[in-house]
């Protein structure tokens, strides 16, 4: 197999790990993507392919062509945001069938399996930073960790999943996608929508799917781009505030909850818990691991395709 067959399929199989993040509440798939070193070059081609519709719906118009709209498209990642598209597609459509009777009949375990997760991949914003840590890093972290920690003990509530309400929600919902720490079906299910959504994906509802695809669409466009400027031009607090982020969303992902989302002491399931909270931190490790082998540091598409992994310091 030669090297760039490899490559495709390695960051196929990214793809795979951040669509079935997607359809777990509490898990971010922008987290995972982070882990496995894809997520800068994806927010960058985002944004170039954003400014090229953007462009082409500007200058065809007045007969300028597509030469501006085509450079941006040339500027994005193809090798790896390819791939990893057609990975994320398969897995979510699989795992929202096979993970919601697990998630259904061994809640605290798998919450726990990924609280663990979670935790472990705090390392790689941190590591991200240039140390040491300034106090007010320190204290926007905090705070940052705070927000997410009282936005993630709302209770659940329900709405009516009428085509607005569901586009305006799936619009929300995909920033979890490029924003790691928060997780869309997290969202989904404080609005009551999880449990449609994943209905409307089992039973391939065109309909439903089309309307959450098209509000997930102007999401992105609204937001990719703002994260992209934010990346390249501010990026040490872009990670100081996802690394708050990340750490405050743990609230959500504590194994022993009520229905309404109060935290328990553990009472049940512990010493299987404590297995799948350590199986969790261990998968990160043992990303992390793979990646450095693999090529942490090198390029994940072609040669254009070169992606800034986190190096610890």
């Amino acid at each position: 197999m030669s090297k760039s067959v490899r490559t495709y399929a390695a960051n196929a199989v990214r793809g795979g790990l951040i669509g079935t993040a997607e359809t777990i509440p509490g898990v971010s798939g922008g987290t995972i993507a982070l882990v496995t070193g894809v997520y800068e070059s994806l927010i960058n081609s985002a944004g170039h392919l954003v400014s090229a519709v953007k462009l082409a719906a500007t200058d065809v118009p007045r007969g300028a062509g597509f030469s501006r709209s085509a450079a941006e498209l040339r500027r994005a990642h193809w090798g790896v945001v390819l791939p990893v598209l057609i990975g994320l597609v398969c897995a979510a459509l699989l795992a929202a069938k096979l993970l919601e009777p697990v998630l259904h009949h061994y809640p605290t375990q798998s919450r726990a399996m990924f609280f663990g997760l979670v935790l472990a991949s705090l390392w790689v914003p941190i590591s991200m930073i240039e140390w040491p840590w300034r106090l007010f890093d320190v204290i926007v972290a905090v705070v940052m960790a705070a927000v997410a920690f009282v936005l993630t003990s709302l209770p659940p509530t329900s709405v009516s999943p009428n085509p607005v309400v569901v586009a305006l929600a799936a619009a929300v919902a995909v920033c979890a996608l490029v924003l790691p720490g928060v997780s869309g079906s997290f969202f989904l299910l404080t609005l009551g929508l999880y449990e449609p959504t994943i209905s409307a994906l089992n039973d391939r509802d065109l309909g439903y799917i089309a309307t959450f695809g098209l509000g997930a669409v102007i999401g992105l466009a609204l937001f990719v781009k703002v994260l992209q400027w934010l990346l390249e031009h501010r990026r040490r607090m872009t990670l100081v505030v996802m690394t708050g982020v990340m750490a405050g969303c743990l609230r959500a992902l504590w194994p022993w909850q009520g229905s309404d989302r109060t935290l328990l002491a553990p009472t049940e399931n512990v010493p299987s818990s404590v297995l799948f909270f350590l199986l969790g931190v261990a998968v990160v490790a043992g990303l992390l691991l793979l990646e450095r082998l693999t090529g942490r540091g090198h390029q994940t598409g072609s040669d254009s395709d070169t992606v800034r992994i986190p190096q610890s310091r």
